[in-house]
């Protein structure tokens, strides 16, 4: 996902002179080729990450379109309060680009882990979120973003999906069971996981790269009683926005996600992923906790 971010911008810069982008020293190195020839709008501000958003905020009030890029703690947890102010109140949109969400650098430790970015974001008003569950997902997200002109951020993992389903902002039905069965909702790299886990049970499955704005629409067409979340990041990020979609019929909700309790240990992605029940045994561990006997009966 990293390298089709690259050589997006690489692109979009070279081709759409209104295109900026902010490095605080990460992925310097990836765009010395793009800086050279267009040094104007290729801005490292060194290790600075608040001043890196303030610094896009400004080239957004002068009409450029700028894209901003650092590891996910450091870009939306260190520099909340400039997003918050420089950003969003100024009413500067910018494309914020991310690495390392929530414990892809989990050998880093505590400093770089980020689950609950996407849940930061919730905070703020009229965001549009992607988290990309494919590379092959990228490069449009990218292009689409950077061409709509409001704020955004996209998450990239080192963790994907086997294919890409590029057409996923809306909720794309990827495993049917039929009328009245259980809906399980999988967000990013999580859908692989999930139908795995689903193997053998009578859950429709539904894949969306865009959890916000989230597809009420099409949520409320899938939904029966039963449905599950699952998100590649904190536990529950998207629970308000599916309970608030179904408050108007009965409903049952799972939401699962990464936990909070920090586990202390560092280990690989994957570790932390069996570690949060994020894993195909973890996810039917709880999905059979949850599910309903006549539910599994079919």
């Amino acid at each position: 996902m990293r390298d089709c971010f690259v050589d997006t911008t690489t692109a979009l810069l070279a081709e759409k002179p209104r295109t900026a982008l902010v490095l605080a020293d990460i992925s310097a190195s990836l765009f010395a080729s793009a800086a050279e020839r267009h040094p104007d709008r290729v801005l490292n501000v060194g290790i600075r990450e608040q001043l890196m958003v303030g610094v896009a905020g400004g080239l957004a009030l002068t009409g450029l379109r700028p894209i901003v890029h650092s590891y996910a703690p450091f870009l939306v947890e260190r520099a909340y309060e400039q997003i918050k102010l420089d950003l969003d109140h100024q009413a500067a949109s910018a494309v914020l680009v991310s690495v390392g969400g929530s414990f892809d650098r989990a050998e880093s430790g505590r400093t770089h882990f980020s689950p609950a970015d996407v849940a930061l974001f919730d905070t703020l008003a009229d965001w549009t979120v992607h988290v990309p569950g494919h590379p092959g997902e990228v490069s449009g997200l990218l292009r689409a973003t950077v061409a709509a002109d409001t704020s955004a951020y996209l998450r990239l993992s080192t963790l994907h999906n086997d294919r890409p389903y590029a057409d996923a902002g809306d909720l794309v039905v990827v495993r049917d069971a039929g009328p009245g069965a259980a809906l399980l909702v999988a967000v990013g790299p999580m859908l692989d996981a999930a139908l795995a886990a689903v193997a053998d049970l009578p859950v429709t499955v539904a894949y969306t790269h865009r959890p916000r704005p989230f597809d009420v629409a099409g949520l409320r067409a899938l939904a029966g009683t039963e449905v599950i979340l699952v998100e590649p990041y904190l536990a529950g990020t998207s629970a308000r926005v599916v309970s608030a979609a179904l408050a108007d019929r009965p409903h049952r909700l799972l939401a699962l996600g990464v936990g909070r309790e920090e586990l202390r240990r560092y280990g690989s992605a994957e570790d932390h992923l069996r570690w949060h029940g994020l894993d195909p045994a973890g996810l039917r561990r709880s999905l059979t906790g949850f599910l309903t006997p006549a539910a599994i009966a079919g």
